[in-house]
């Protein structure tokens, strides 16, 4: 009689001592579970009974003797002619209904979004989120299965294509644009809630209870793309921007010799050239500038070195350089020069 009581199960239990655990398969050594043996399930715990691959009963946080009045599921699946009388074999599995926190998730590949402000965009985006099992018996089927301890980073494994794929579909379908991504990744995280658990709620029976997200990334080109933006707002006006650069050049020695000088004077005749071709000076007389000789002011389409120089934002010296080098023509009245409007046109041209 005591080998025949060794070989039965009078305590079924699960003392959980991990945090990672979700579900646990109770080992029962190939005995048999005796008539009024007692299931104990801890708090967060859920104990479920498999027959021969089918669900049997399902209980809570308890304490609960094992007789016929309280497996009607299991008595039915077996075929009880009289009742639960004999000893019998099931798998029994516990599943931990507690909250899980941190669970990392990401992108493996990048989501194709349609921005408003730049158009179709690939995006990748991760975070961390909380989720707790909500419907023990669609977890165990199509999560857990089979696994005798099923722990929190097997999960992240199984599920990181599933949620994924919910994830993106979310992602896309929230519609938030990329530049906005950055100061709304709480945002972003609760509208995505509404759309990813009625789906992963019915299919693997879990349910996320917080999602945030910690990064959204676009590819290099376009991160490129949009340092150049937030550089030219920065900048505002560009000839201010060139002069203040050319100064600052100065300053510190004169941008490295005459190769700097040249160079800043490129600089001062290429934003001239923009701002001709903007309508600052093409198709009209330019602007008077404080300062300029009477003689400009009077014929504005003959100019002389000094008006030349304020109007590139250059010095004197560096168009009376041009002028002697022969690529500003220039026309020698007595002992200074004076430059036509064409020839000043046809020197920024090139």
């Amino acid at each position: 009689m005591d080998f025949i009581r060794g070989e039965l199960l009078e305590i079924i239990e699960w003392q959980d001592d991990s945090r990672d655990t979700i579900a646990w398969r109770f080992p029962d050594d190939d005995k048999a579970i005796k008539n009024g043996a007692q299931l104990i399930a801890r708090e967060s715990q859920v104990a479920q009974f498999v027959y021969l691959g089918q669900f049997g009963d399902t209980f809570g946080p308890g304490k609960h003797t094992l007789t016929t009045d309280n497996i009607p599921v299991l008595t039915r699946l077996k075929g009880w002619k009289y009742g639960f009388q004999s000893p019998f074999k099931a798998d029994v599995y516990f599943v931990n209904t507690r909250l899980f926190t941190g669970t990392k998730g990401g992108t493996a590949n990048p989501i194709m979004l349609r921005d408003a402000d730049l158009g179709v965009v690939r995006a990748r985006a991760y975070g961390t989120y909380d989720f707790r099992v909500v419907n023990v018996q669609t977890f165990l089927k199509e999560v857990a299965g089979s696994d005798h301890d099923f722990r929190v980073d097997e999960f992240a494994d199984t599920m990181r294509s599933r949620i994924v794929s919910i994830f993106s579909d979310a992602l896309a379908n929230a519609k938030v644009p990329v530049f906005d991504v950055a100061t709304r990744y709480t945002e972003l995280g609760d509208a995505l809630m509404p759309l990813i658990n009625p789906v992963i709620s019915t299919k693997y029976g879990i349910e996320v209870a917080s999602f945030i997200i910690e990064n959204v990334s676009v590819p290099p080109e376009v991160e490129e793309a949009i340092d150049k933006r937030s550089a030219m707002s920065a900048i505002g006006n560009l000839n201010d921007y060139v002069k203040y650069q050319m100064a600052q050049g100065m300053a510190e020695g004169g941008g490295g010799g005459a190769a700097g000088m040249a160079s800043e004077l490129a600089v001062g005749f290429a934003v001239a050239k923009e701002l001709m071709q903007q309508g600052g000076l093409a198709g009209g007389s330019p602007p008077p500038l404080p300062g300029a000789p009477a003689a400009a002011q009077a014929n504005p389409d003959v100019l002389d070195p000094a008006t030349v120089a304020r109007l590139l934002g250059v010095s004197e010296a560096d168009v009376m350089a041009e002028i002697e080098s022969g690529k500003l023509v220039a026309k020698k009245i007595g002992s200074s020069y004076r430059v036509t409007r064409t020839a000043l046109d046809a020197f920024l041209a090139h």
